[in-house]
């Protein structure tokens, strides 16, 4: 990797959840630091921060209410991000989810500091109504216009913005975070029968609990599946967003009726995947690149999920898993179907063939490099 010189350099890292610092840029920040750049980084505090404890970064724990829409709460936090570069004096600002990507790129503009937006993806913006997608795409746009540049995970989301206006300079696509396949290595393949006879059948659900993530589908799934094929076992992981409380009761009740398996927020979920034969991911969500999947793909799971810009690219139809049409519960189960009529060996064989796929199109240190060139840009230019 190059770099330039860049010794006294700071990069100002930003985002909304400790999960996204540990899980996605824990390989950026290191290879940040290996090139001589020092690191602030800002997001709320979360127990994952605590894996970060031997990387050297100044620390900054910001208030976001991450789905929140009171406006006084985001003008603090857009002068809470004012006053925070100002302190430290960042040479470039990188941000990534939706209110760091708007707050700090506007108070980063005020002080004529250079700033890459990454788009994670539009989230549930795209599932409101008008005004309130039109308000918010807005926002998004006054925040991208003097980006130095913008990072794309998906195409789809590329073209959106291109043609909304919301691209005045330079924009890229890069292959989402990528994925760091020496952290989420290749496992072995356990035993599995037809869903019928034999060893159980594991499928996995791993993310937030969210109507827009498809858990409603997931369920449903997961009713006709075992109906039809009582020796399947369909688990779920993740948080409950504060705002779909309602959850948490529908949950305890699908374990108690031998549904659904609920087991909460998990620290580390590769012996969750290990134990598993596919991960299901049926998000109709504005997704930038699912790195569910792409973590499952790279620990030699197959893969059975929506057509959903952001899902669909992270495998090869019919080779590496199964792509179906969003939020449509039966071709959901049409496709489960598929993969329960397959031998465990071809199983097997997808799952290798889905660790070729993301070993070459979307390791972690493709994107790292995107980044390194960018910065290392807009300093000589400086």
């Amino acid at each position: 990797m190059n770099s330039a010189d860049n010794k006294k350099n700071l990069v100002a890292l930003l985002t909304n959840n400790d999960d996204d610092i540990y899980c996605f840029r824990k390989e950026l920040i290191e290879g940040l630091l290996d090139a001589g750049y020092e690191m602030l980084v800002s997001c709320p505090y979360g127990e994952k921060l605590e894996l970060m404890k031997h990387v050297n970064y100044r620390y900054d724990n910001p208030s976001i209410d991450r789905r929140g829409t009171n406006a006084a709460a985001d003008l603090k936090l857009c002068a809470h991000y004012y006053r925070l570069f100002k302190k430290h004096k960042p040479s470039v600002v990188l941000t990534y989810t939706a209110k760091p990507n708007v707050y700090a790129s506007l108070a980063a503009r005020l002080l004529s500091i250079p700033y890459i937006n990454n788009v994670t993806g539009f989230g549930s913006v795209l599932n409101m109504n008008g005004a309130m997608r039109s308000f918010v795409m807005q926002l998004f746009k006054l925040a991208y216009a003097k980006a130095s540049c913008i990072m794309f995970q998906n195409s789809t989301n590329m073209k959106l913005a291109v043609e909304s206006g919301m691209v005045k300079g330079r924009s890229i696509l890069i292959p989402g975070s990528g994925v760091a396949t020496d952290r989420f290595p290749l496992q072995s393949y356990p035993e599995g029968g037809n869903g019928i006879y034999g060893e159980p059948v594991v499928f996995n659900y791993i993310g937030r609990i969210l109507h827009d993530k498809g858990v409603d589908d997931y369920i449903q799934t997961a009713r006709c599946i075992k109906a039809k094929f009582p020796r399947t076992e369909f688990n779920m992981m993740g948080f409950i967003e504060p705002t779909e409380i309602h959850y948490e009761q529908e949950l305890k009740q699908l374990e108690a009726d031998g549904i659904i398996n609920y087991l909460g927020s998990q620290q580390d979920v590769r012996p969750f995947i290990a134990r598993s034969h596919a991960t299901i991911h049926p998000s109709t969500y504005g997704e930038g690149m699912s790195n569910v999947l792409l973590e499952s793909a790279s620990s030699g799971r197959p893969l059975i999920t929506t057509d959903n810009p952001g899902c669909k690219e992270t495998l090869v139809d019919g080779k590496t898993g199964f792509v179906y049409k969003g939020g449509i519960v039966k071709e959901c189960c049409d496709a489960i179907e598929k993969f329960l009529g397959l031998g465990n060996a071809e199983r097997k064989n997808m799952g290798i063939a889905g660790r070729q796929h993301v070993e070459t199109h979307f390791s972690r240190t493709i994107v790292v490099q995107s980044y390194l060139d960018e910065i290392n840009t807009i300093l000589r230019s400086c």
